[in-house]
């Protein structure tokens, strides 16, 4: 019987090793012709978190990847010039409900980062993980009432501003505020009786 349980544990292993090489040449595979940008950011990625859960040709999925619900780096980078000229490809997903009275207020402070009601998420999307740290940081103060728009646009700023000089301001290291675990979906309600 022992015998049995060693060989069993020893073929899951095997297999596992096996599925784990498979996923690791898919995922160079799929990002051997991206982009320049895309390929290096997916490349820090799978170096911090390991090979993605999910690939298709234009995006590598992690799930349950350190503090993020969902990480996804896209082939397809997007202009965005805020607070300088870069591109967006890093999408970073975590449970959070946004009050609907401040989904302006969000949209508006940023327009990389999204509220998602129904399905209870807030992600942002940028080309670096300290960058999203920042922008949902300074997004749950805006949700919260902490900062104004304006506030969380300057704080940004400044923030980026000194990390390019080597200065790690706290909002771009880590959360600043408890990450709900599920349990933040707004279903909304039923407007129609059957």
């Amino acid at each position: 019987m022992k015998r049995t349980n060693f060989g069993l544990m020893l073929l899951t292993a095997l297999f596992s090793t096996a599925m784990m090489t498979a996923y690791a040449q898919k995922a160079k595979q799929v990002i051997a012709n991206w982009p320049a940008n895309p390929k290096k950011v997916a490349q820090e990625v799978m170096k911090k978190y390991g090979e993605p859960n999910e690939s298709t040709p234009t995006m590598l999925v992690w799930h349950n990847n350190g503090p993020w619900k969902k990480t996804i780096v896209h082939a397809k980078e997007a202009p965005h010039n805020f607070p300088k000229t870069h591109t967006d490809m890093l999408q970073q997903f975590i449970d959070y409900r946004v009050p609907p009275a401040k989904f302006d207020e969000v949209a508006m402070y940023d327009g990389s980062v999204v509220a998602e009601r129904t399905v209870g998420e807030l992600s942002a999307r940028c080309d670096k993980e300290e960058m999203n740290f920042l922008a949902l940081n300074l997004a749950n103060d805006v949700a919260i009432g902490k900062k104004t728009v304006q506030q969380a646009r300057d704080y940004y700023t400044k923030a980026v501003m000194n990390f390019m000089k080597g200065k790690m301001d706290p909002y771009v290291q880590k959360f600043q505020f408890k990450v709900p675990n599920g349990g933040t979906g707004d279903p909304d309600r039923i407007t129609i009786k059957q």
